[in-house]
């Protein structure tokens, strides 16, 4: 009997230090099926790639009636994007650095594997299907607990020759002086503008010790003048770094995304006015986005991938 011709989809992953994150994706964007666990960070790249390799397995054996043909992902960490292997990762990711993501994926999963790093995804996903669609050129900053980067240009990440592109908290900022980097330099944007980089600064402006982030965000709202000074110098930081990216890009949109643009309406108006005050005459107009994708972009933008990869 000849075989019943069954639709096709992809697998997407998005692999961060927290969670693991997988879908099922048609070529249209819709996500169909999807299934999260924790990402086992502190157990090696093995435990990592047998969970991401579980989630997908999950997923197509759910996939009744299609059929899954190639797997896109969306990795934290430096990826090599001609080998698709780890080059760096953080702590977060024991044994991450040197994976052969691509391949030993492949291998577990008998299935072409696409693979990017996850601000490129989530930067992808926005420029294939959210709110930067139709924008010849796109710089996607990345705000939470650490600040990455991507530019977009025709619908192709910008990865570097080092595959290293995108490394936007590693500038220097007028407004980190003396504070230390978790990169190990100094006086970078991240120390200031990051999720723990302005939890750290309320700290050092109050003497009170917060949990996190969201805790800042609750005094400000309720009218801590501190709070409300820490999330406005956050945008502000981050405005004015954006201001002169933009001044060197020219990009015809900044989409904006990542945790901290959580904080709210201060923090977007504080982060929009320093991006009007640093960029020349002729690039004000620049629209700066809000990510419309949330968690959805990063697997939205590696199945985008992993379509290109088996057309």
């Amino acid at each position: 009997m000849p075989e019943v011709h069954r639709p096709s989809v992809v697998a997407a992953l998005d692999i961060g230090g927290t969670k693991t994150a997988a879908a099922i994706v048609t070529r249209h964007g819709e996500v169909v099926d999807r299934i999260t666990a924790p990402t086992p960070g502190r157990a090696g790249a093995t435990a990592i790639l047998d969970t991401a390799a579980d989630l997908v397995g999950r997923l197509r054996a759910r996939a009744t009636g299609t059929r899954v043909h190639a797997v896109g992902v969306g990795s934290a960490g430096v990826i090599d994007h001609r080998t698709g292997r780890v080059l760096s990762a953080t702590d977060a990711l024991a044994g991450w650095a040197g994976t052969d993501l691509r391949g030993r994926l492949s291998e577990l999963l008998g299935l072409p594997v696409a693979v990017v790093n996850d601000v490129h995804a989530h930067a992808l996903g926005e420029t294939r299907h959210g709110v930067a669609v139709g924008h010849e050129t796109t710089l996607f900053i990345a705000v939470g607990t650490g600040i990455g980067a991507s530019f977009v240009i025709d619908g192709t990440v910008l990865a570097g020759a080092h595959s290293a592109a995108g490394h936007a908290g590693h500038q220097p900022s007028p407004y980190a002086v003396g504070l230390a980097c978790t990169c190990g330099g100094r006086e970078h944007l991240e120390a200031i503008a990051a999720g723990p980089g302005l939890t750290e600064e309320y700290v050092r402006r109050t003497g009170q010790p917060v949990d996190d982030l969201r805790t800042v965000a609750a005094r400000a709202a309720d009218g801590d003048v501190l709070a409300i000074e820490v999330v406005l110098l956050g945008g502000t930081a981050v405005g004015s770094a954006v201001g002169g990216l933009v001044n060197m890009l020219d990009p015809a949109a900044v989409v904006i995304g990542g945790g901290v643009t959580g904080l709210g309406e201060r923090w977007w108006q504080a982060l929009r006015d320093a991006v009007r005050r640093e960029t020349l005459p002729s690039l004000v107009g620049v629209p700066v986005l809000a990510s419309t994708l949330g968690s959805d972009a990063p697997l939205l933008g590696a199945a985008a991938l992993a379509w290109e990869g088996t057309a």
